[in-house]
């Protein structure tokens, strides 16, 4: 297990002891009815492993540290049943919670925008770079043919800042067929706690908007 990403409980802020190793990449199957995601280093070393169950009415899921699904690391558990507002919370393998993820109302309807909270209150943002990438990504995925080119053509990009503005990450889906792929940069040094709700709360959303479309 990376260092960086050891639990931390909220509130506790400490500088990472060694560096991720950024970029990371982030992939997961178009096709497959149980969505599985994973999220690998520069090196390809493998950090997280996520496999989504289907029709789940809350949503209830276990990251690991393996594909094998042997060494559960973190949880992350919707506070309601299917409700647009939910909040999505995060705990270690303990039991302590850690904070969590709610989409920004309204607002994310037209342009992706979630908010990831520490102990109750906003601590970092995610936002869209652009609203029309997203739009037109979704609305041609849905023609025949020019569809399946959407992967290559439109490429959105999200990025993870905290309230003072400071951008920390950057996240860019990448051009790929059959599979939907993203990079993670990082911008600005983040401490372990922040690095660990960033990446819990951006593998949520990208879940939650593939849901979307």
């Amino acid at each position: 297990m990376i260092e960086s990403l050891k639990p931390s409980l909220p509130g506790r802020h400490k500088l990472l002891e060694t560096n991720m190793n950024y970029p990371l990449d982030i992939t997961f199957k178009l096709l497959a009815i149980a969505q599985q995601l994973s999220v690998r280093d520069a090196q390809g070393n493998l950090i997280f492993y996520v496999r989504r169950k289907a029709f789940k009415l809350k949503e209830a899921i276990t990251v690991f540290g393996d594909e094998a699904q042997q060494r559960p690391l973190y949880h992350i558990n919707a506070d309601r049943i299917m409700d647009f507002s939910a909040r999505y919370r995060f705990t270690d393998n303990a039991g302590n919670t850690l904070g969590s993820i709610k989409r920004h109302g309204m607002r994310s309807l037209w342009k992706t925008h979630y908010e990831i909270e520490d102990d109750d209150h906003a601590a970092l943002s995610v936002n869209e770079e652009d609203a029309w990438v997203k739009v037109f990504d979704s609305l041609l995925g849905q023609l025949p043919i020019v569809g399946a080119l959407t992967g290559y053509l439109f490429n959105p990009a999200y990025l993870v800042t905290r309230a003072d503005g400071t951008v920390l990450l950057r996240m860019v889906k990448r051009p790929a067929f059959f599979e939907g792929k993203f990079s993670v940069e990082q911008r600005a040094q983040l401490d372990a706690g922040e690095e660990t709700r960033a990446l819990l709360g951006l593998l949520m959303m990208i879940l939650l908007e593939r849901s979307r479309g």
